[in-house]
């Protein structure tokens, strides 16, 4: 029996009922009362989110709690992860694909999908090891995408993460299979390693997973990215390629681990909701990335999206625009946590605004 009776996806009628925001236009100010937001915390302490441009979050607490150490919380989740990684694909026979998958895979990046996956598993009271197999299988899907979005028939990269591409470093045969390989591990993971939760929710979250990564998922933005090169793209059009191409994945990380962590259905849309935003907002900081770091400062090649002529947006409402509406999202992420006591939901808060603020 299903844990809860339907799953939202982009297409579901109830999307229409509570769409992302997308501006009309690049104007000068669009978030306006959201710039300041006020959340309270556990014993009336405060954390102040100045939404601004900047999306700088500082945090305001009182006297007696301690302040939350979130590069700290970062470091120590993603420690976790990388030993989980390193111990679900050994290097054994047949060497070469093993290698090739440890080399994405293990070639570090920020961990965000498997921290928030964690982070949510225990904002909803479970224990970061109910979370970590589930983690573990989005940073493979993650990486699966990476691969194939990097291969000549794609994107045509050379870098990634500051390293040669995996078909520059194994070829285009072994890059195919080895994100083959990790995409078909992923689910397997999630099946064989996890332990001490229900049958209905490890199923819950495959089904979750799969939806997130195929033809109404990933697979579908990537494909609808690939025919609007050199065309002209409306917002509108624009939204449904980020969302689907990079938001789907991000949220199904946040709602997986909350699954896992044994969210009920109210937690578990609210955390969609949460989700959804910063799901976009990564993809809008990705454009403003391209457009205005090098490719040393990124680790991969910057300009690609001028070069091939894709849509983005600040091609379609400028820098400007483009981190406004950045601001928008954090503001309208940041509101559906406040449902959650905010001392528990302090890792999430502050991943709302790494992902706004990162440059890499």
């Amino acid at each position: 029996m299903a844990l809860f009776a339907t799953i939202q996806s982009y297409e579901h009628p109830a999307l229409h009922r509570n769409p992302i925001i997308c501006p009309k236009s690049p104007s000068k100010n669009p978030v306006g009362s959201l710039r300041s937001i006020i959340i309270p915390m556990k014993n009336k302490s405060l954390l102040h989110a100045q939404v601004a441009d900047s999306s700088l979050v500082q945090p305001l607490l009182a006297e007696d709690e301690a302040l939350f150490e979130f590069d700290e919380y970062m470091a120590t989740k993603a420690k976790k992860v990388d030993k989980a990684l390193n111990e679900a694909v050994p290097l054994q026979y047949p060497k070469k694909i093993h290698r090739a998958m440890r080399y994405s895979l293990l070639a570090g990046g920020k961990r965000v999908r498997p921290v928030l996956c964690i982070a949510s598993c225990e904002l909803v009271g479970g224990d970061e090891s109910l979370a970590i197999p589930t983690a573990c299988a989005i940073e493979m899907v993650h990486t699966m995408s990476l691969i194939h979005d990097d291969l000549p028939c794609m994107d045509n990269d050379d870098l990634r993460r500051g390293k040669p591409t995996n078909h520059k470093a194994f070829g285009e045969e072994t890059a195919v299979l080895a994100g083959d390989a990790l995409l078909s591990l992923a689910f397997e993971h999630i099946a064989a390693k996890t332990t001490n939760v229900s049958p209905e929710r490890v199923i819950q979250t495959i089904v979750e997973l799969g939806s997130a990564v195929g033809s109404l998922g990933l697979v579908a933005g990537q494909m609808v990215d690939i025919h609007s090169e050199g065309k002209e793209v409306t917002l509108r059009e624009l939204e449904y390629i980020h969302v689907h191409k990079t938001a789907r994945l991000l949220e199904a990380s946040v709602v997986c681990g909350a699954i896992m962590g044994g969210g009920n259905e109210i937690e578990v849309e609210k955390m969609r909701k949460y989700a959804r935003c910063i799901g976009l907002l990564f993809q809008v900081v990705d454009d403003i990335l391209d457009v205005t770091k090098s490719s040393e400062e990124l680790g991969k090649t910057a300009g690609k999206d001028l070069v091939s002529d894709k849509a983005t947006y600040p091609k379609l409402i400028g820098i400007e625009g483009a981190k406004n509406f950045a601001a928008e999202l954090v503001a309208q992420a940041i509101e559906e946590l406040a449902y959650f006591d905010g001392a528990k939901a302090a890792p999430l808060y502050y991943l709302a605004n790494y992902i706004a603020k990162r440059q890499t």
